[in-house]
């Protein structure tokens, strides 16, 4: 049974982490923008009711679907190292149980911390390329709420709570999400009065305004006083990637998703692969199957993932069906097992994703991030913009596939993934959670194709993941599943939540109506547009006028 309720309708549904956002997104759509404009509406608002999972100083993936042609573009918005980084930049604090960890916290906190964001540009660059409508009103939800203000739910109120003592290290953030020292109540409004003045100075003068303008000298400088590695070349510099999507098939469906820099889109196809030689059915024995799969497909992550631009990701190679049959056969159906990276002949869950889908089969999924709680917690005084901590991403070790160097992408694990059938979109989903993230997407595609599942049941459904190490099971699943899997050789280890709020949209073949879905992790919720205006206006009896406007 789920917790939350889906919507249907048959216009166009959308799915976000926020109330508010998805209303930006829906009042795009009600306004004649398409899927592309409710989207990036929706991403500018949750960057101001979501603080603490993404910025227009963050980073992401989007996969898009044109409904006309089909085409599906995959844009690869992700962070990089600004031009100053240097592989043994941090140094590596060794014998923990993070391998990315380094002493002092400098990747993770702070103004070392930060990577050249992608959010923005390549917002405002899509949104020209393929929406309908002007900057400014895509924009215009985004900054009333962050003027107005809006009312602190329970999941930020928590999220404080767990970032305050690192928040109270820089004013300009403590001024905002620590008024007078203290978390905010649930329920008690914030407002974000020197963010809402640098979303309006975006929408007047442009994403210039960013990246080569004010907004970008008071980063500058910001950075220069704290020690940041990050100028305002790197700000104007850099350029998001077009990816060719990461495609595969999965019991006679087609699976599209991200392309590395993101290994999120790899693993599921990868995994999908190795798991279609099984017979999946609710229990432990699939679980257990799910987690061997796993297992081999870190264990190639860890050896081969990384930016393209810098190595050779041989992603034919691990999407193939036929090393995945190889895989498949090194997997005790009835043992837990070790397994290692095949040869050939630590990230965050603190992110958001946005779903949209209408009944042209124009499809939005985008994640997006600042990677941790707040990211770096650093907000650039008079700017109340938030700064990402995507060097976190990267090993802090030189000389492996995901170490740092200068213009590098760090390694993500998202997820944006499209399902289609006979060509046609069947339904569109990502989530948040670091490198649970595409592990819990590909559950979800197996809850709805093997399992029957609706598409709110199988976001809701509860998850496992490992990458070689415990078995994260959710509390949902029961105490003799666990059992069973203990008895199998997995180290179980019950844990509140693997991965974050999913958000999806399926599209019902048969009549053709879409169901939106968003899962009790986060603040997700979906709603949708039916109706719309009516073309038979003079048919249908009402009185015309000779100018053509009808009378009451």
């Amino acid at each position: 049974m789920s917790i939350k309720r889906e919507v249907v309708a048959s216009e166009a549904v959308l799915s976000s982490n926020h109330p508010l956002a998805s209303a930006a997104g829906l009042q795009m759509l009600a306004r004649g923008g398409n899927a592309v404009d409710a989207a990036i509406a929706t991403a500018f608002a949750l960057t101001v009711v979501e603080p603490m999972m993404v910025s227009i100083f963050g980073a992401g993936m989007m996969l898009i679907r044109d409904g006309a042609t089909g085409e599906v573009v995959n844009i690869d918005n992700y962070a990089k190292a600004p031009a100053a980084a240097t592989p043994d930049m941090f140094e590596p604090a060794e014998g923990g149980a993070d391998p990315m960890a380094t002493v002092g916290r400098a990747n993770e906190l702070g103004y070392r911390a930060v990577g050249v964001p992608g959010a923005l540009p390549a917002w405002c660059a899509i949104l020209a390329e393929r929406g309908r409508l002007p900057l400014r009103t895509v924009m215009a939800p985004a900054i009333a709420y962050a003027v107005d203000g809006f009312a602190v739910s329970p999941y930020l109120n928590s999220c404080i709570s767990l970032a305050a003592g690192d928040l109270r290290r820089f004013p300009a953030s403590a001024e905002v999400f620590l008024p007078g020292g203290e978390v905010p109540a649930v329920g008690a409004r914030i407002a974000r009065t020197d963010y809402g003045r640098t979303l309006e100075r975006i929408a007047t003068e442009g994403p210039g305004a960013f990246t080569e303008g004010a907004i970008a000298e008071a980063v500058a400088a910001d950075m220069a006083a704290n020690g940041g590695l990050i100028t305002r070349n790197d700000l104007s510099s850099y350029r998001f990637a077009r990816r060719t999507p990461v495609r595969g098939s999965y019991r006679g469906y087609e699976i599209v998703s991200a392309a590395p820099t993101s290994s999120g889109g790899t693993h599921i196809v990868q995994v999908l692969n190795i798991l279609e030689g099984f017979q999946l059915k609710p229990g432990a024995a699939s679980l257990h199957l799910i987690a061997e799969a796993l297992k081999i497909a870190f264990a190639d992550r860890f050896r081969y993932m990384g930016d393209p631009d810098f190595v050779d990701v041989p992603v034919a190679w691990l999407t193939d069906k036929g090393y995945a049959a190889q895989r498949r056969a090194e997997i005790d159906p009835r043992r837990a097992t070790v397994h290692r990276a095949g040869e050939r002949a630590r990230e965050s869950a603190d992110t958001t994703h946005l779903t949209v889908m209408d009944k042209d089969g124009n499809t939005v999924a985008m994640t997006q991030t600042l990677h941790a709680v707040f990211g770096s917690k650093v907000t650039v005084p008079g700017t109340g913009m938030l700064l990402n901590n995507t060097m976190w991403l990267f090993d802090p070790h030189p000389g492996r596939a995901n170490s740092i160097a200068p213009g590098k992408r760090m390694l993500s694990s998202m997820s944006p993934t499209i399902v289609l059938k006979d060509g046609r979109p069947l339904m569109a989903l990502g989530t948040p959670g670091g490198t649970r993230i595409f592990a819990a997407v590909l559950q979800a595609i197996i809850n709805v194709l093997d399992h029957g599942m609706t598409l709110q049941e199988a976001v809701e459904a509860p998850r496992i993941w490992t990458d070689g190490g415990d078995l994260e099971v959710e509390e949902g699943i029961s105490a003799s599943v666990r059992a069973e899997l203990v008895a199998m050789g997995h180290p179980v280890k019950v844990v509140p939540r693997v991965a974050g709020g999913m958000n999806g949209v399926l599209r019902e073949p048969r009549t053709g109506l879409l169901h939106g879905a968003a899962c009790w992790r986060a603040d997700g919720t979906p709603m949708g547009m039916s109706g719309g205006f009516t073309s038979i206006a003079r048919d249908a009896g009402v009185p015309v006028a000779s100018d053509g406007v009808g009378r009451a």
